[in-house]
């Protein structure tokens, strides 16, 4: 694997993962817009992924292949493989004259009701995500924070709005209330679709109404993407507690700051334990770290572990969602 203008790229197999502009043939970890981008000429995926891409890229060419399937491309076999992110998401396990590397795309190690859950996979050099590299960063039982948000929910006689990742943590959240609650949840438009293909794939959900000209909603849940928030749309509710679901909250006095009523840290992303777990048990010679954090966890793998670590890939922009 070697940087690119495009991203990174695999010589041997001719594809890039995860392209930051459009490509010939991109092979994609997950269907976030911050990995999966129009433009490319074809795209290789898990079916799951491919499902909630045409819901963002409309008639892109798509080329399925399920987990643990292995395809021979260019001079490499490539497969996926759970990555516990959200649904569909997936590892990259690459062999070829390099040896296995394995791309970890975004991943977690916490359980998940709406997706796969992550599978170790063993390999000789291991890139690893690394959004929440820091020793602060570390997630409390998912479970227990679904109670929580229940618990306000049904302690607030307004409307509890929480605002979350329209994809992946919105029906992780919509999975985890419905293990605890029977009650339906309003959610915005921007949700809704991707729910329904959640729901196509098997995934239970709690029962989900579309905020559409509805006012008040007195003494209901609604879920809406963080882009909602300080728009017009917002008008409809008239007493009402705001929240944010994200592990961006871990960092003390982020939810003041914010102006949040309410924070929930809950992420979709290793935390530290998580990381250095996962490094350890792939029993990688070489490690490299993307995005986030990735400087901080590189000095730390060199000088704590001993491990031949560096960073590779661009440094993404700040994610306006905060996860």
């Amino acid at each position: 694997m070697v940087d690119s203008e495009q991203g990174l790229f695999c010589p041997d197999g001719a594809f890039h993962l995860d392209p930051v502009l459009p490509v010939e043939r991109a092979v994609l970890t997950h269907a976030h817009g911050d990995h999966a981008r129009a433009g490319s000429g074809g795209y290789l995926c898990t079916p799951e992924t491919a499902a909630l891409l045409r819901r963002r890229l409309g008639d892109a060419s798509i080329e399925t292949v399920r987990y643990g399937e292995r395809r021979v491309v260019g001079g490499v076999t490539v497969s996926l493989h759970p990555a516990g992110h959200m649904l569909g998401s997936a590892q990259v396990r690459i062999e070829g004259r390099g040896g296995i590397w394995v791309v970890s795309g975004d991943y977690k190690r916490e359980p998940d009701p709406s997706c796969a859950p992550f599978e170790l996979l063993r390999c000789d050099v291991f890139i690893t995500e690394a959004s929440y590299a820091l020793p602060l960063f570390r997630w409390d039982e998912p479970a227990a924070v679904a109670r929580e948000i229940v618990a306000w929910w049904q302690g607030n006689p307004g409307t509890s709005v929480l605002f979350c990742y329209a994809l992946g943590k919105a029906q992780r959240l919509l999975a985890e209330i419905a293990r605890i609650s029977d009650r339906p949840v309003w959610v915005h438009g921007m949700v809704e679709p991707f729910t329904q293909v959640y729901r196509e794939h098997g995934v239970r959900l709690a029962e989900t109404r579309h905020v559409g000209e509805e006012r008040g909603l007195k003494g209901e849940l609604v879920l809406a993407p963080i882009t909602a928030r300080g728009t017009p749309w917002m008008k409809r509710f008239r007493s009402f507690e705001q929240a944010f679901a994200s592990g961006i909250l871990r960092i003390r006095g982020t939810r003041r700051r914010r102006g949040f009523d309410r924070g929930f840290v809950v992420s979709d992303h290793a935390d530290w334990p998580g990381l250095l777990r996962t490094i350890r048990e792939t029993g990688a010679q070489r490690v490299y770290a993307m995005h986030g954090h990735r400087d901080a966890l590189v000095r730390y793998l060199r000088e704590a572990e001993g491990i031949d670590a560096a960073p590779i890939g661009r440094a993404p922009p700040p994610d306006p969602e905060g996860d």
